[in-house]
């Protein structure tokens, strides 16, 4: 079905991994095309509950995007690949009503990095690497890294990194909040997906209202607490809530359908 892509679906859970293990699993046309049409297959897909994005083999997340593509844009085309990304990829993902994690095997860089930040949060292998390197390039991040960077790890610290070009590794990415867990990498996967597991023993109608309310508070929306409120009302008209607050006084554990 995808040409860059492999995909698993397992428990509900779709696993996605960026499939050019020769070319450090780089994001290049075919990939971010693919990567939007993965998406919009979990977005439609009831079967899929929860998403898992990685990389194929054990050196590379996502290493970077593919440079030689760039080598033919002007200030017009550069714009236009990096709307077309974010539109169709980058924020498809951070906006997705089902949790999307990233499992970080190896160097996450560039694009790599701007790709795992748009997840809902991230779990590194103990080898992994971040980094947003484009000022070697003469380039800055372009899918959303100069804004979710800032966001995940603090504006001193963004500076420094995009500034530098340097790398960090997975337990300085654990410090400063940019990765929730850090795990051997053969425990990564199966670490994702225990996490992944217990998330959708819960209720998804508000596991996506949490999505929203996050990515209002990430985003400093104005109207963050009373899209709060409004969304908390809301949970009050779904067969959900009433399964929950039942399940609680009743003492068992809750069969949630999403309704």
């Amino acid at each position: 079905m995808y040409q860059t892509l492999l995909t698993e679906l397992e428990k509900g859970t779709l696993v996605i991994t960026v499939n050019r293990p020769e070319k450090m699993n780089s994001l290049n046309k075919d990939v971010i095309e693919e990567l939007g049409k993965v998406m919009d297959e979990v977005y439609g897909n009831d079967e899929i509950k929860t998403a898992i994005i990685t990389g194929a083999g054990e050196k590379a997340f996502v290493a970077g995007a593919d440079i030689s593509e760039f080598l033919s844009l002007g200030q017009e085309g550069g714009a236009e690949l990096a709307r077309k990304g974010r539109v169709n990829v980058f924020d498809k993902i951070a906006h997705c009503p089902k949790p999307v994690i990233a499992a970080v095997n190896g160097f996450a860089l560039g694009g790599g990095c701007e790709l795992a930040m748009a997840c809902h949060f991230r779990i590194a292998s103990a080898n992994a690497k971040f980094g947003q390197p484009e000022v070697n390039l003469g380039l800055i991040p372009g899918y959303g890294g100069t804004q979710r960077l800032t966001q995940l790890a603090g504006k001193g610290k963004a500076m420094e990194l995009m500034m530098t070009a340097d790398m960090i590794g997975a337990d300085e990415a654990k410090t400063l909040g940019l990765v929730n867990h850090v795990t051997p990498l053969e425990e990564l996967l199966p670490k994702a997906k225990e996490l992944l597991q217990k998330i959708q023993l819960k209720a998804p109608v508000a596991i996506s209202k949490v999505i929203a309310c996050v990515n209002d508070a990430a985003m400093c929306d104005a109207h963050g607490f009373d899209n709060e409120i409004e969304r908390f009302g809301a949970c009050f008209a779904t067969e959900d809530m009433k399964e929950g607050t039942n399940a609680f006084v009743e003492k068992r554990k809750p069969v949630f359908k999403g309704k």
